[in-house]
């Protein structure tokens, strides 16, 4: 009888917490983390992995993704990603609303190795259709998603409305005040899309409070965050000032090496790297969570900063660290683990606009574990018919960016 199921051995161990690397093995017996020490016996564990010169870190958190798969345009299977790329929680960013949330609750989320907390779309229908879920005011259902929220409470971590030209036509921001209400009555956070105006940013940061997230902060669309030089407009100032959270979103759309180089040159951070991964992204430019971390370390970021704002800070912000240790490694906490090589390669990273950039190394995922245990599920399906012929957006996108 073997003392630990599983023990990963001879790993760099990055403490998200402390922000420190540490030469230690991992312990883990059904599903927990029983114990993290140098040198621990072999001999004692039922499976052994071998991380020396690798990286061991807690499972990845991607705040913003779409993982409801076959009920909605963008929905990617979560679980087939998860064993390639360490992430072991996906936020998913507002696929379901109030009437297609159970959907999604008993066929993705029940039956799913990952782990998945969903962000409420304000519109009832949620993300159904490409865009323009927005625009109906009868589906912008506050009393239904309070309901909802209610009886899913622990579940639903947040609210999304996307305020952008298609997605809020000629509602505007009807969207987000929408939100706004449910968010007031829950005491939820909202999280809001921008990318093309209208509506202008000055307008949607005024409706959000402190806790709320701005995704897509590296945009390089009209409501981007940086001005012609690349310096960082007065709203930005605001939106700090109120304790918004800005949230990369890398999506297929979303990421702009000017916006991103404009901001970090003038220390404005993000406080979240996520990937915005879906059925376009994913075999767009995105690819997954890890490239996107090595965009960011290419930015200047450091390797331990990129990590935490991946695992650790969205964690806290969402409070499931709070609730069910995710995000770190921890003695008593859960065995979400995910290993990485760091490797010395040159990589050629592009951003939405296809312009290119060379970084001298990326991540290389080696092992993902989730309770303790690695995916069962490694088989992902091929794109949707419609993904591939959408992906011509890409070679426009250059034309709304201004």
């Amino acid at each position: 009888m073997h003392k630990y199921d599983t023990l990963i051995q001879g790993g760099t161990v990055v403490d998200v917490i402390e922000g420190k690397l540490t030469e230690a093995d991992i312990a883990v017996v059904d599903g927990t983390i029983v114990d993290i020490a140098p040198r621990l016996s072999a001999s004692e564990a039922s499976h052994v992995f071998d991380a020396t010169g690798q990286y061991v870190l807690p499972g990845l958190v991607d705040m913003h993704t779409h993982v409801y798969w076959g009920s909605t345009y963008w929905g990617i299977e979560p679980d087939p990603v998860a064993a390639r790329t360490g992430v072991t929680t996906w936020i998913d960013a507002g696929s379901s609303g109030a009437y297609s949330f159970a959907g999604f609750k008993e066929f993705i989320i029940q039956r799913s190795q990952s782990r998945i907390f969903p962000f409420l779309h304000i519109s009832g229908i949620g993300l159904v259709g490409r865009t323009h879920e927005s625009h109906f005011e009868d589906q912008l259902d506050v009393q239904s998603a309070v309901e909802i929220i209610q009886a899913n409470r622990g579940l639903i971590r947040g609210l999304k409305v996307r305020m952008d030209r298609d997605s809020a036509g000629a509602a505007g921001l009807l969207g987000l005040q929408k939100a706004r209400e449910v968010a007031d009555q829950t005491g939820l956070p909202i999280m809001v899309h921008i990318g093309i105006a209208p509506p202008s940013l000055e307008d949607i940061v005024y409706l959000l409070r402190k806790g709320d997230i701005l995704t897509h902060c590296f945009t390089g669309h009209t409501n981007r965050l940086v001005d012609a030089t690349g310096k960082p407009l007065p709203v930005v100032k605001l939106m700090r000032d109120k304790g918004i959270i800005l949230d990369i979103g890398h999506g297929t759309g979303s990421f702009s090496w000017s916006s991103a180089d404009g901001l970090t040159k003038h220390d404005v951070i993000p406080d979240v790297i996520s990937s915005d991964l879906h059925q376009l992204s994913r075999v767009g430019v995105v690819v997954d969570l890890p490239t996107t971390l090595g965009k960011c370390m290419s930015l200047g970021l450091s390797f331990i900063d990129c990590i935490r704002k991946a695992t650790i800070v969205p964690a806290q912000l969402l409070g499931l660290h709070q609730d069910f240790g995710i995000g770190a490694l921890t003695v008593g906490g859960p065995a979400d683990i995910a290993v990485f090589e760091m490797a010395k390669k040159s990589t050629v990273y592009k951003d939405s606009f296809l312009t290119e950039r060379e970084f001298s190394a990326r991540l290389v995922h080696k092992l993902t574990l989730i309770r303790g245990k690695p995916i069962s599920n490694t088989v992902e399906r091929q794109p949707h018919p419609w993904t591939l012929a959408d992906m011509a957006q890409v070679a426009g996108l250059s034309e709304d960016r201004c």
